[in-house]
């Protein structure tokens, strides 16, 4: 068959350890053969990252900008036992928390459903999208290590050099310090993805934060979701017939093991990073989950909502065989293919992305799966198939359906 042209590429982010290994399996057995396939190369395995500074983050995030659509491998944040591991320059921030905060958008994670995958909550009939907010909190953070005794406080110099100041702690021996910040501006374009999103859905949109604790940070959050819900989108929401509704961030979490599902639960930074895993969790598997970042001029940034897989890598470095769902990397692909496709007006590269996520459902449904997979199906006749071979019994489900 002739392959399938594209006219824009898109912007390509490598990653690390496991996930990195599957991204060439998939880009070799899945995607080459159809597509032919352009993009933007950037490496952003640890390695490369910091021979460049980090520059590299940096400048795929521009790129982001200037093609509009991005695909992303899972990458390593590094801790301490990375920084000697790999030998590095500095303690580098999160490359997607780098790469949110560019793009200023909101990511959404909408667990995958497939048959004979039960959530573990009985009650969730439909898949649960989380919005999560793109930017700040603590993936922006700034840490002090405290010495010993001292006063710490918060302290803001304006342009015009007054001060506004908050005693934080008077410590009376050893501890941390941690700053966050989050701006007006982000916020409500966190707001608008979220109500936009909705009405594109025609789903009910949560939000939850602590504003009981919080009562200047988190209570910002939600007086400017409620404000522009007021002036910009309740006729509408009115109109499409569902609802906005805040709750607490501890009542949203009981609200939500007991509903059915089908609706956008709308958190902050790290709550949305924490409760898509629980969510993706429940219904099978941190690799059986969709995830894009909107930004609210309408760039689009897939990957898969996991991590590296570290210890399946380790494995492999043995030359042990390793079972590693790939399904979450297979659909960050279709997902950037096909929101190329729609935004080229290319009709194949839709159908084609449509046909590689069936291929993928298709394969499970037939009863062949990795091993985490293994341990949840419901179906009557079960094989497990090694990271490669699981990729290439999509293919063959895919050449069937091309």
């Amino acid at each position: 068959m002739e392959k399938i042209i594209m006219n824009t590429p898109l912007v390509e982010m490598d990653g690390d350890e496991m996930t990195r290994i599957l991204w060439k399996i998939i880009k070799d057995e899945l995607i080459l053969p159809f597509v032919d396939l352009k993009t933007e190369y950037y490496d952003l395995g640890l390695e490369h990252r910091n021979e460049t500074d980090d520059q590299v983050t940096f400048d795929s995030a521009e790129a982001t900008k200037k093609y509009g659509v991005a695909v992303k491998c899972a990458t390593i944040t590094p801790n301490a036992a990375r920084m000697d591991e790999y030998n590095l320059k500095k303690m580098y921030k999160s490359p997607n928390g780098t790469i949110r905060s560019i793009l200023d958008g909101t990511v959404f994670r909408t667990p995958i459903k497939v048959n004979g995958i039960d959530p573990n909550v009985k009650t969730w009939k439909k898949p649960i999208t989380l919005a999560r907010h793109a930017y700040g909190d603590v993936y922006k953070n700034t840490e002090i290590r405290v010495p010993g005794a001292g006063k710490a406080e918060l302290v803001f110099t304006a342009e015009d050099g007054t001060e506004i100041r908050e005693l934080i702690h008077e410590f009376d021996g050893p501890g941390i310090l941690q700053g966050i910040h989050n701006t007006d501006k982000s916020i409500e374009s966190f707001a608008r993805c979220c109500f936009n999103y909705a009405c594109d859905t025609k789903q009910d949109l949560w939000f939850a934060t602590k504003d009981t604790i919080s009562k200047k940070y988190d209570h910002t959050f939600k007086d400017i979701f409620q404000r522009i819900f007021e002036t910009e989108y309740k006729e509408k929401f009115d109109e499409l017939g569902i609802e906005y509704f805040y709750t607490l961030i501890d009542d949203a979490v009981a609200r939500v093991v007991k509903a059915e599902g089908g609706f956008i639960w709308a958190c902050k930074n790290y709550d949305g990073d924490v409760m898509s895993d629980m969510v993706s969790s429940a219904c099978g598997s941190l690799a059986m989950m969709t995830s894009v970042l909107v930004s609210p001029d309408g760039k689009y940034e897939y990957e898969a909502a996991h991590g590296t897989v570290q210890r399946h890598y380790y494995k492999h470095l043995k030359g042990e065989e390793t079972s590693t769902n790939s399904v979450a990397t297979i659909f960050a692909w279709s997902g950037a293919l096909r929101k190329r496709g729609e935004l080229d007006g290319i009709e194949g590269l839709v159908d084609f992305a449509d046909k590689l996520e069936k291929a993928t459902i298709n394969t499970i449904e037939s009863g062949k799966m990795t091993g985490d997979l293994c341990l949840m199906s419901t179906l009557p006749n079960i094989t497990k198939l090694n990271s490669t071979d699981f990729i290439k019994a999509i293919r063959e489900e895919l050449e069937k359906l091309i």
